[in-house]
């Protein structure tokens, strides 16, 4: 069972002091009620996983660990038999003592795209909404982040989170809880606040967009990253029943529709920072991660276009400032 009191206690003072009035709370339902069929199978991966202390360890370029006596040829394959049993990987990569794990995203890629543009980390409270297994917290962890905090629902997130960060030497300055951001109250703590891969899932992206603002403090920044359509700044996709397989894709809007939403919801300063095509180097099927990837929900006479005649999978980063 994942143990949430060391966050209870690193927050139960400063800025999110307040929000141990609604969490513990939360978190007690969700263990009660919420738990997926294979919780446990995962959980008991993760307390297989070996406890070490690494000799080394990169956040700034990668997320690796590492000792300086190399692991037998049999630890190796322990430790990525118990690693596999969290299969499927989609955020990463990681690289642990030997160990690689190829993820069917390069979300390192993303990272460089993103992190020229951001106000610099260092000693900042950050929120990562909808982090996936926590990739991107601990590069923040690694740009100087005081403390990252993640929020995404699928529980198998939270054990591949959980197993990194054991590999990482128990490090407490990243943490996942398994809530979505409709279940935090307005918190107006957080220095940068970071939703990336999420807003085409929202069926109310407004409601989403306020969402996020009512966790910044004043002054705070947005880093915003998500599908967008080529257009002007009135042109906004509304796909069927899926867009690129997946089923729960409501609004995709062109990138300077977008600025102008923000701009509705009172951010100020926004700036399309990035423009980026998904190509199948970037999201692809791998050793651990063995169904469909990007490849397959393309066209395969015009890469141009989705399995569905839509446009191909084009991404914006934008970052704004709540004021």
């Amino acid at each position: 069972m994942t143990n949430f009191g060391q966050f209870y206690s690193q927050i139960a003072t400063g800025p999110l002091a307040h929000w141990l009035e609604t969490l513990p709370a939360q978190i007690a339902q969700w263990q009660r009620d919420g738990q997926h069929g294979q919780l446990k199978h995962w959980q008991n991966a993760v307390s297989f996983l070996p406890e070490r202390v690494p000799d080394h360890i990169d956040l700034v370029n990668s997320v690796s660990a590492g000792s300086t006596t190399p692991l037998s040829e049999g630890q190796i394959t322990g430790l990525t038999r118990l690693l596999r049993q969290l299969m499927p990987w989609r955020k990463g990569p990681y690289h642990f003592y030997g160990v690689h794990i190829d993820t069917e995203w390069r979300s390192d890629w993303k990272w460089d795209r993103v992190a020229p543009h951001i106000s610099p980390l260092a000693d900042r409270l950050v929120l990562d909404v909808g982090c996936g297994s926590g990739y991107h917290m601990w590069r923040m962890v690694g740009a100087g982040a005081k403390l990252a905090v993640g929020i995404d629902p699928t529980q198998l997130f939270l054990c591949q989170f959980e197993a990194v960060r054991k590999l990482l030497g128990n490090d407490q300055r990243a943490h996942l809880l398994p809530l979505g951001i409709e279940q935090l109250p307005a918190l107006e703590a957080f220095d940068t606040v970071f939703s990336m891969g999420v807003l085409y899932h929202r069926r109310s992206p407004l409601d989403h967009l306020w969402q996020l603002k009512n966790q910044l403090v004043s002054g705070g920044e947005l880093v915003l990253e998500t599908l967008v359509i080529e257009g002007n700044e009135h042109d906004v996709l509304v796909p069927g029943s899926r867009y690129a397989q997946m089923r729960n894709v409501y609004f995709i809007p062109s990138a300077l529709a977008l600025k102008n939403w923000l701009e509705k919801c009172g951010f100020v300063d926004v700036r399309i920072v990035d423009h980026n095509y998904t190509t199948v180097e970037e999201q692809r099927r791998t050793d651990w991660m063995e169904t469909e990837s990007l490849a397959d929900f393309l066209d395969p006479q015009n890469p141009h276009l989705t399995c569905e005649g839509y446009p191909a999978p084009l991404r914006a980063v934008l970052i704004a400032r709540k004021p």
